[in-house]
């Protein structure tokens, strides 16, 4: 889709540049402090791009709505408590009456055996050997969801799963001062394998899946299956980034995600 601009003749003229895209015009005040000719036409091509964007954004959330109900779940999984009084509470329970939408992290505590980020630097999970430690990439997303879980639980059930001891989870959701998020440990039941968060050789994986009542049963209707599909070399799988915001952060600036291969990090300091 062309963009149609005319700009001032003079470099230095305050007029800003006008861009059309298609039947859209963009506010022709659009301009920021000190910004050059050269500046605005490729912040304009940029633009073209991220309205491009926007709309396969939206386009592709549609089709993830619109997909048809997926297999019925097989298990009324046990799951056990890692808050408060501890205690068991079934996959079915996890739907609070007059919900029919749950969302199901998968945490990897333990992280994956080849990740050698540094642990935990104080408290109880400091203690522990370095494989059995939680994943600092997982840490880094659930510190985020946590401030967004009150949110979330005004539309639906959203719950933290591990196959880890509860004492563990709940230890490490201390020292991190996770206060709303739902923790639960999955070390009991075939929740992680059956949903693809557990590899045949143990290995964890941070997958979310997406389950729906219907009508006395439940079905799954989507999961970050991204992460196991083809990417080109170099690149990263990028499943989980839509509830990952450091990364759109980076994203805007002008270095990046850079290439760190310990960040995120458990401890800054």
């Amino acid at each position: 889709m062309p963009i149609l601009r005319t700009v001032a003749a003079a470099r230095g003229s305050a007029a800003p540049a006008r861009i059309r895209l298609g039947a859209m015009s963009v506010d022709p005040a659009i301009q920021f402090p000190g910004e050059s000719r050269e500046y605005r036409l490729a912040r304009n091509q940029l633009l073209e791009a991220e309205i491009e964007l926007r709309r396969t954004i939206e386009r592709v959330a549609a089709q993830r709505r619109a997909l048809p109900p997926g297999g019925a779940v097989p298990d009324d999984y046990v799951f056990e408590k890692a808050a408060g009084e501890g205690g068991e509470v079934t996959f079915s329970q996890l739907f609070a009456p007059g919900r029919d939408t749950l969302v199901i992290y998968s945490f990897m505590f333990p992280r994956w055996s080849g990740d050698t980020r540094p642990g935990p630097a104080e408290g109880k999970t400091a203690r522990l050997p370095l494989a059995e430690t939680p994943c600092p990439s997982c840490t880094s997303i659930l510190d985020a969801l946590d401030g967004a879980a009150p949110h979330l639980a005004s539309q639906l059930d959203f719950v933290v799963v591990a196959k880890s001891d509860p004492e563990r989870i709940r230890n490490f959701a201390r020292d991190r001062g996770w206060r709303y998020l739902r923790l639960l440990s999955s070390r009991h039941n075939n929740y992680n394998r059956d949903y693809h968060a557990e590899g045949p050789d143990g290995e964890q994986s941070p997958v979310l899946n997406v389950f729906t009542r219907e009508g006395d049963g439940f079905r799954h209707r989507w999961a970050t299956e991204l992460m196991f599909a083809p990417r080109d070399e170099g690149e990263d799988p990028r499943h989980v980034d839509l509830i990952w915001p450091m990364w759109h952060v980076l994203d805007m600036t002008p270095g990046g995600r850079g290439s760190s291969p310990d960040f995120p990090a458990m401890d800054y300091r």
